[in-house]
């Protein structure tokens, strides 16, 4: 790809940049705020002659490299990785694995994701939370090789959207006595999909959360606890062992990985 000093060029890839290295002073690039799927770059230099290259890691494990050169006016300012896999143009990509996600290719993980979201099937239909207009509800849970899938729905009655703060993943003691210390350890999401911020008055939004695999005593539970933003109508699951138990597994379903 060509870049020059005076003007930017943007890379629109098809999910969010988790990594961007540059081969050399000659470029500069950042990942725009409010996009994340999409990179700039811009050349440093004017008229340099050498080629320089950089490389950009994607949140679904793609490994994408790009030899640049300069051009005072290019012809293309604009890629659209995603469209242009359609159209049948070369794109170089590679595979990487990501610690996080253990044994399972990010495609793979990208796919069930996806799947599970796409489904919107519920089987679970005794946890939920509802106060101010707002139900927050388990919909499934799902598991594959060493790692569960949440998936939940909040539906607002109201005619206040509702702002998504952030959402934690607890292992709580069931009851504490006023005596006894409470015990509790708090899950770190690896992926979410897709990324709930909002949901609109009178509508409702869904996604599908990752998490470890994990087991809890049946003194324990899951404390699902969902966060609005400048807000107090906060909701909170509680899921049993028996819950955990009982996760579909991932196996029975039809997972279509998009190469």
């Amino acid at each position: 790809m060509e870049v020059t000093y005076n003007k930017t060029t943007h890379l629109i890839f098809p999910v969010s940049i988790r990594y961007a290295d540059l081969g050399s002073m000659l470029l500069t690039a950042g990942i725009a705020e409010d996009a994340k799927n999409v990179l700039r770059v811009k050349a440093t230099e004017k008229d340099f002659s050498e080629e320089t290259n950089f490389s950009v890691i994607t949140e679904d494990g793609k490994f994408y490299n790009f030899n640049v050169t300069y051009n005072a006016d290019p012809q293309t300012l604009n890629y659209d990785l995603h469209k242009m896999q359609q159209e049948g143009e070369r794109v170089e990509q590679k595979n990487v694995q990501f610690e996080e996600l253990g044994f399972n290719p990010p495609s793979l993980t990208e796919a069930v994701l996806k799947t599970i979201y796409q489904q919107d099937k519920r089987y679970i239909r005794h946890i939920g939370s509802k106060s101010y207009g707002i139900q927050f509800i388990l919909k499934g849970i799902y598991v594959h090789n060493g790692k569960f899938y949440f998936h939940s729905e909040v539906k607002n009655k109201s005619n206040v959207p509702y702002l998504i703060d952030y959402c934690t993943f607890k292992i709580v003691d069931k009851q504490v006595g006023k005596r006894t210390v409470s015990q509790e350890k708090q899950l770190t999401p690896l992926r979410e999909y897709p990324m709930m911020e909002m949901v609109s008055d009178e509508s409702s939004a869904s996604n599908v959360v990752l998490v470890d695999q994990f087991t809890i005593t049946d003194d324990q539970i899951l404390r699902i606890a969902l966060y609005e933003k400048n807000g107090g109508r906060n909701q909170v699951l509680e899921i049993e062992n028996s819950d955990l138990v009982n996760a579909k597994p991932v196996s029975d379903m039809k997972i279509k990985i998009s190469q």
